[in-house]
């Protein structure tokens, strides 16, 4: 009787050790399965590895190499705060220049008033000239120069000076310089006009007109002098 209870409890540990190795082996088998789920092994045949390199290739093909420079501008414009992709280039800085230049060619002005000068009347050899007009202190001023050509001497009065704006407004005008008489020897003689400012409100032109005294023969208009501002 005892001898056959050892054999059965023998043959109990030895199934109970076998289905524990069983156990563990079928543990381990599952739990390193789950492990490798999806690892799979590296594909090493030629085919495949040159098409893998032809690819890469292609790959590095596609990618796009920023210059230098664009790098720079792009963190120049982010860091000034501005968005890289609404900055707009700047405009051709030759152009820009010459479309100043015109626009300064073409805008009305003093350089434009000026490149009228100079404006001259002439009758029976004598000449009466605007040589330029600017304004100083209170006054506008006209460089005025006269010459006799004539073959007589020719007196002037210039209290008989008449001044007239472009609304027909007549003005008071101071001649500085002028001589009395002119010789005709074909000297030529500089002096000066001086008109108020103040009497040339909204006024754009002035008009000159001198005669000879006594005689009132001659008549030296100088029209369109434009005026200073």
């Amino acid at each position: 009787m005892a001898v056959n209870s050892t054999v059965v409890l023998t043959l109990i540990l030895l199934t109970l050790m076998f289905g524990a190795g069983v156990t563990s082996s079928v543990w381990g088998f599952t739990i390193g399965r789950e492990a490798l789920k999806g690892t799979t092994q590296p594909d090493v045949r030629p085919s495949n590895a040159r098409s893998g390199k032809q690819g890469n290739v292609a790959s590095k093909d596609q990618v796009s190499i920023l210059k230098e420079k664009d790098i720079l501008k792009t963190v120049k414009t982010r860091v000034e705060g501005r968005d890289p992709e609404k900055t707009t280039p700047p405009a051709n800085t030759k152009a820009d220049k010459t479309g100043s230049k015109s626009a300064t060619a073409k805008k009305p002005g003093a350089s434009n008033a000026s490149a009228k000068f100079p404006l001259n009347s002439r009758d029976g050899g004598v000449t009466l000239e605007v040589s330029a007009a600017s304004q100083r202190s209170n006054s506008m001023l006209l460089d005025v120069s006269m010459k006799n050509e004539g073959s007589q001497a020719v007196r002037f009065l210039y209290s008989f000076l008449n001044v007239t704006d472009n609304q027909g407004r007549a003005l008071s005008a101071t001649a500085e310089d002028l001589p009395a008489e002119l010789p005709p020897n074909g000297q030529v003689f500089y002096g000066t006009v001086s008109i108020p400012t103040a009497l040339l409100e909204n006024a754009k032109e002035v008009s000159l007109t001198l005669t000879d005294y006594p005689g009132q023969k001659l008549q030296l208009q100088i029209s369109g002098i434009p005026v200073p501002k």
